[in-house]
Protein backbone atom coordinates (compact mmCIF):
# COMPACT_ATOMS: atom_id res chain seq x y z
CA UNK A 1 0.00 0.00 0.00
CA UNK A 2 2.68 2.16 0.73
CA UNK A 3 4.54 1.90 -2.54
CA UNK A 4 1.04 2.75 -4.42
CA UNK A 5 0.78 6.08 -2.59
CA UNK A 6 4.59 7.17 -3.15
CA UNK A 7 3.86 6.20 -6.79
CA UNK A 8 0.58 8.56 -6.84
CA UNK A 9 2.52 11.73 -5.24
CA UNK A 10 5.78 10.75 -7.41
CA UNK A 11 6.48 13.70 -9.72
CA UNK A 12 3.62 15.86 -8.43
CA UNK A 13 5.36 18.93 -6.60
CA UNK A 14 4.43 19.29 -2.65
CA UNK A 15 2.27 21.92 -1.16
CA UNK A 16 4.71 23.71 0.21
CA UNK A 17 6.83 24.47 -3.29
CA UNK A 18 3.37 25.60 -4.80
CA UNK A 19 3.54 28.07 -2.41
CA UNK A 20 6.94 29.67 -2.89
CA UNK A 21 6.12 29.37 -7.05
CA UNK A 22 3.26 31.34 -6.40
CA UNK A 23 5.19 34.42 -4.35
CA UNK A 24 7.44 34.43 -7.27
CA UNK A 25 7.14 37.58 -9.62
CA UNK A 26 8.91 37.85 -13.21
CA UNK A 27 10.53 40.93 -13.22
CA UNK A 28 9.85 41.37 -16.84
CA UNK A 29 6.05 41.71 -16.26
CA UNK A 30 6.72 44.29 -13.93
CA UNK A 31 9.20 46.32 -15.89
CA UNK A 32 6.51 46.29 -18.68
CA UNK A 33 3.54 47.30 -16.73
CA UNK A 34 5.88 50.36 -15.35
CA UNK A 35 7.24 51.12 -19.31
CA UNK A 36 3.57 50.98 -20.31
CA UNK A 37 2.95 54.10 -18.72
CA UNK A 38 5.88 56.14 -19.79
CA UNK A 39 4.97 59.19 -22.20
CA UNK A 40 6.72 57.31 -24.97
CA UNK A 41 4.90 53.75 -24.60
CA UNK A 42 1.66 55.86 -23.92
CA UNK A 43 2.08 57.65 -26.73
CA UNK A 44 2.52 54.81 -29.19
CA UNK A 45 -0.15 52.50 -27.91
CA UNK A 46 -2.52 55.46 -28.52
CA UNK A 47 -1.63 55.08 -31.82
CA UNK A 48 -2.03 51.31 -31.96
CA UNK A 49 -5.54 51.69 -30.16
CA UNK A 50 -6.68 54.59 -33.07
CA UNK A 51 -5.64 52.40 -35.58
CA UNK A 52 -7.47 49.15 -34.07
CA UNK A 53 -10.77 51.57 -34.30
CA UNK A 54 -10.62 52.52 -37.67
CA UNK A 55 -9.70 49.05 -38.65
CA UNK A 56 -12.40 47.78 -36.72
CA UNK A 57 -15.18 49.70 -37.67
CA UNK A 58 -15.11 49.36 -41.67
CA UNK A 59 -13.89 46.20 -43.81
CA UNK A 60 -10.53 46.91 -44.84
CA UNK A 61 -7.27 45.02 -46.04
CA UNK A 62 -5.39 47.37 -43.87
CA UNK A 63 -3.60 46.27 -40.61
CA UNK A 64 -2.25 47.57 -37.47
CA UNK A 65 1.38 45.42 -37.81
CA UNK A 66 3.56 48.31 -38.19
CA UNK A 67 1.85 50.20 -34.84
CA UNK A 68 1.77 47.15 -33.25
CA UNK A 69 5.60 46.78 -33.92
CA UNK A 70 6.22 50.45 -32.79
CA UNK A 71 4.49 50.00 -29.51
CA UNK A 72 6.26 46.56 -28.95
CA UNK A 73 9.94 48.43 -29.68
CA UNK A 74 9.30 51.11 -27.43
CA UNK A 75 8.37 49.09 -24.65
CA UNK A 76 11.06 46.85 -24.77
CA UNK A 77 13.22 49.39 -25.39
CA UNK A 78 12.34 50.88 -21.92
CA UNK A 79 12.77 47.39 -20.53
CA UNK A 80 16.00 46.80 -21.68
CA UNK A 81 17.46 49.49 -20.29
CA UNK A 82 16.08 47.99 -16.56
CA UNK A 83 15.95 44.74 -16.78
CA UNK A 84 19.26 43.06 -16.13
CA UNK A 85 19.76 45.85 -13.21
CA UNK A 86 17.27 44.18 -11.46
CA UNK A 87 17.98 40.34 -11.76
CA UNK A 88 20.36 38.55 -9.59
Amino acid sequence: MVFEEKMITNGEPEDEEEEEEEDMVDPIETLRQTCESMDHCVHTRERLEKCETRVGSRSTEEDCTEELFDFLHARDHCVSDKLFHSVK
